[in-house]
Order: C-alpha cells, then structure tokens, then sequence
C-alpha cells in the first residue's frame, strides 16, 4: 500500500464508520507517544541506573511468564465480557502503573529502582494481558473486513509517525535536562500518551460483522524488533489468533496431534529463530551504555531511524510478497534483523550504531508483514485455534528462554562477543526460515 492509497480511498468512508475509525487513528496515533517516550527510554534508564543483563532481561521476560499464565483465564473472562468495555477497562488499569514510574527517582535508590520497574512491569501485564487479547477482537467487530487493509495502512503510518517524531523530542530532552529529571519527564509524556490512547478505546463501538479477520493490526513479527523493549507491561500483541483462542467452545487447545507433520517442524524453525532474537535483546542497552558511552539523543535517533526504514520497507512490501512470496520475504527480512547485533558488535561510535537501526527497520518490515501469511498459510481453516495456540506458545517460550539464556552467555564471553555470536545464530535461524518447506 503506497502513500497516496493511504490518503485517498477507493471509495468514501461509510458514515458509520467513521467514528470508529477515528478514534483507531487516535488511539494508535497516542500510543506511538507512548512507546517512542516511557517504554522506548525505560531499558535505558534502568542500563544508567546500574542494571545488569540478568535484571534487562528480566524486564523483556516478566510479561512473558505473565502471558502464559494469564491468556488462559483471560480469554475466558472476556467471554462473558462486552468487548469495548473490557478493553477501556483493562488498558485503564494496565496504562495507570506509568504514573508509578515517575516519582521512582525521587523514592528510591539506583538498585531499587531497577527492582521497582520490574516488579512494575510484571503487574501491569496482568491486565495487559487481556487487553492484547481484546483488543484485536475490538478491532475485527469495529472495522468490516473490506476496510481492515486502509485502517491498519493509516494506523501504521500513524504509528511511524508519531513514534519519529516523539523520539527526537525525548532525546532531546534527556540532553538538555539534568539526569534523572529528563528521564521523569519523559516517563510523563508517556502517561500522558497512555492516557489518551486508553481515552480513544472508550469511543470505539463494536459492529459485529461475523468474519474473523486474517490480520487486524501488528503482526506476529511485532515481537521480533531488534531494538528496546516496545511491549513492555502491556502484554504480547501478535495480530492474529488471538481471537481465535476466544472461541474454541471448551476444547482443548494445546492438541499434540497438529505437530506431528509438517507443522510441528515448521514450529521448532519458528522457535530457533525468535530465540535467536531475543537472546541479544537485552544486551543492546548495555552496550549502548556502557560499552559505546552514546547520549540519550544519539538513542533516540537510532529509534527514529528504526521507524523511518519501517515505513520505508512497508511501501515495498507487497511488491516483495508478490515476487517471492511470504516465506522468502520472512527469510530475507530475518537476514536484515541478523546484521542489527552484528553491527552493533563491531561499532566502536554513532556511524554503525545508526546503519544498524537502518537495517533492522528495513528487516524488521520485512518479518511483520509477511510472516503472520507464513504461518497461516501452513495453518488449516477448520483447525486455526489448535495451531496459532502452539505458535503462541513457542513465540512465549522462546521470549523466556532468550531473555534469560542472552545475559547468563554475556556474563561468560562479555556483550560485544555475546553480541557477535548471536548475530550467527540468527543468521542461521534465517537459513532455516529459507530452506524449510
């Protein structure tokens, strides 16, 4: 979908609709604000304040353990649910918890604080948990399906847009202002973002269309960014199957019998690449940090950058699908997201440290457009609940594993080797994506 495709409809918006579909725009257009301030900036406040890769990683793999503990019952509270309010609600209450974080320098040591973020962190995805779950549901009974291709075009670019822009801002506010002052107000611009994101959610209302929708927002690559920690305590938000795990009527989910053929392969493919991913994530702002002694603002231009060959790489999308089709469009954009460690290892200043974000943003386009069709195209119509259900699972547990298995090897060899390493191992897991049928 190309820019002009964006602005200019095929047809008018039906009148309908058009509440819902501002008030989309609005909610991702503030979340952005959100994620490009107090969830882009808090792995490195917490790296400034003296956290190890063992506490980084923990604030990657909190919500994790929390999600797979809580979908479970969540999905089944929602059941009996209206679907709107229970998403305003439980954004409210998940959303409140950035209010905490502002006054944390003001009350606590540098450790504590860590500890604090934390432990933070593991409370707000309870309820973030059932609001990544509702959330696309929400979205499917808002939006008719011969529309969903246009709203999620504009919420992207939103997104993207508002995320560069907020970015910038942040970083230049960590410079200008003293430390740790710079740092509260930026958690702030967060909260206010939240804040009315969660306000949007209110004014969106549910027009059941009965279809179940292949993609209704970020897809299941949305994981899979090389950068800081964009899902911090609001839960995972893969894009698809989520609402199937609402609706499955009683029957067991986790069923054994769908890896036994070709899928279960594809799963352990699956598996190997996102543990590769997240391996190294937890090590970037140490790095950054520590090792290359960059500014608050040069990290806020690598996050810019990121969104900005996002965007860029969104454009081409169709184009690449359309020629090599989604496995190899995953493939290659798994091959871009391997250079991000790479580079990083080998950078020593600024000029590595931003070809890195260049490339992963381009790589990372690449994942979370093609590979939610990736997988369903290897997923039956009849039986989607019982295999999303075990891609869910893996995707969790290869998060866990990687997010505590990154920093325990970096302890051992350092960050800038662990860094290298693991820019091999993704760079294999890619091959694999290749070569697997």
């Amino acid at each position: 979908m190309n820019v002009r495709s964006l602005l200019r409809p095929a047809r008018p918006v039906p009148a309908e609709h058009r509440s819902n579909f501002t008030h989309l725009y609005g909610e991702i257009a503030w979340f952005g604000v959100l994620a490009a301030s107090a969830t882009a900036f808090v792995a490195v406040y917490a790296a400034r304040q003296g956290a190890n890769a063992t506490q980084i990683g923990l604030l990657t793999a909190g919500p994790a353990v929390v999600n797979l503990l809580v979908t479970p019952p969540a999905g089944r509270w929602l059941e009996k649910q209206p679907m709107n309010a229970a998403v305003f609600w439980t954004a409210a209450i998940n959303r409140l918890f950035y209010l905490l974080w502002i006054p944390l320098p003001l009350l606590l040591a540098p450790q504590a604080q860590v500890w604090a973020l934390i432990g933070l962190t593991l409370l707000m995805s309870i309820p973030g948990t059932p609001l990544a779950v509702g959330f696309n549901a929400l979205f499917a009974d808002a939006v008719p399906p011969e529309w969903r291709g246009y709203v999620v075009g504009i919420r992207n670019a939103l997104m993207s847009a508002t995320y560069i822009a907020v970015s910038l801002l942040c970083g230049q506010i960590l410079v200008r202002l003293p430390f740790p002052t710079g740092y509260q107000i930026v958690f702030a611009i967060g909260l206010v973002g939240a804040a009315m994101s969660t306000l949007h959610l209110w004014f969106i209302v549910p027009r059941p269309t009965g279809e179940l929708p292949k993609r209704v927002g970020r897809g299941l690559g949305d994981l899979a960014w090389p950068g800081s920690i964009r899902t911090v305590g609001e839960g995972l938000r893969p894009g698809v199957g989520l609402r199937f795990l609402l609706r499955r009527g009683g029957k067991p989910l986790l069923n054994t019998d769908v890896l036994r053929g070709p899928y279960g392969k594809l799963m352990g493919v699956l598996f190997t690449f996102y543990l590769t991913l997240y391996l190294a994530i937890p090590l970037f702002p140490l790095h950054w940090v520590n090792q290359l002694r960059l500014s608050d603002l040069e990290i806020g231009w690598g996050n810019a950058l990121f969104y900005v060959a996002t965007f860029a790489g969104s454009t081409q999308l169709a184009r690449l699908v359309r020629r090599l089709g989604n496995q190899r469009v995953t493939a290659l954009g798994a091959f871009f997201v391997c250079s991000f460690p790479a580079l990083m290892s080998l950078s020593r200043g600024l000029d590595l440290f931003l070809v890195a974000w260049v490339m992963g943003g381009f790589g990372f386009a690449m994942i979370q457009g093609a590979l939610v069709n990736y997988v369903l195209e290897k997923v039956p119509d009849d039986n989607r609940p019982s295999y999303l259900a075990w891609y869910n699972l893996a995707l969790n547990a290869a998060l866990l594993a990687g997010s505590l298995l990154g920093p325990f090897v970096a302890g051992f060899i350092g960050v800038r080797t662990a860094l290298a390493v693991f820019a091999c191992l993704r760079f294999a897991s890619a091959l694999l994506i290749l070569r697997w049928e």
